[in-house]
């Protein structure tokens, strides 16, 4: 059974951090991309952050500069650090795994954690 754990999310202050976590289970963590996206009220889930199986990275616009995505295969782990936060920011965060070789495609999604900024 794959599993993609969401964790970190919370309340927070304009201008502070938070430090989002994706725990996978049951997939070769290794060999997938992942990604985070956001979903805020009203809008269209959009991508926030990506980082492929090769460590490559690629950030949205409205981010770059301010957050950072990493992973850490040995733990199965990706994560988003978020700076400078401000309230266009607050979202649920949803953490993306995707697989594709060969024509074969696997995606699967996290539950999600929100993020909320106060003014």
């Amino acid at each position: 059974q794959v599993q993609l754990v969401e964790s970190g999310g919370g309340l927070v202050q304009a201008g502070g951090s938070l430090r989002l976590s994706c725990a996978a289970s049951g997939i070769n963590f290794s060999v997938y991309n992942m990604g985070w996206y956001r979903q805020a009220p009203g809008k269209e889930r959009e991508l926030v952050a990506s980082i492929t199986r090769g460590d490559s990275t690629n950030y949205a616009d409205p981010v770059k500069g301010r957050f950072t995505i990493s992973r850490d295969n040995a733990k199965n782990t990706v994560y988003l650090q978020m700076n400078s936060l401000n309230t266009e920011d607050t979202a649920v965060y949803y953490c993306n795994a995707v697989f594709r070789l060969l024509g074969v495609e696997r995606t699967y999604w996290g539950q999600g954690t929100q993020v909320t900024v106060s003014s």
